[in-house]
């Protein structure tokens, strides 16, 4: 992932400094701690909920997103990273600036 991630990165012309959260497939906090020290990223800025939900796989990312928007940690102009990898075979990674986004509320 770190691999994937860092020509992400690249690609978005962000070096890892300019990275504001990191939201990552999560499979354990060992992956997640050495994803973190390679990058050079601080523990704060790489989201995790594998102490209370342990491997949530494929539903990692947006499980992720939907938690840290509803908590209030996703804001408006952060520069996000998003990695994940199925079964060790296909990866991949990509980056995005946080929009400002509306909630839809039921008969509005």
């Amino acid at each position: 992932m770190c691999d994937s991630l860092t020509r992400a990165l690249a690609r978005a012309g962000w070096p890892p400094g300019a990275l504001d959260v990191l939201v990552a497939h999560q499979a354990n906090q060992r992956i997640l701690d050495g994803i973190t020290d390679e990058l050079g990223l601080a523990p704060g800025q790489v989201l995790s909920h594998i102490e209370a939900y342990g491997n949530t796989a494929a539903a990692s990312v947006p499980v992720l997103l939907a938690q840290a928007a509803a908590a209030g940690t996703l804001v408006p102009g952060q520069r996000v990273a998003l990695t994940a990898y199925g079964a060790g075979l296909a990866w991949g990674s990509t980056t995005l600036v946080r929009p400002e986004v509306r909630a839809v509320t039921e008969g509005g």
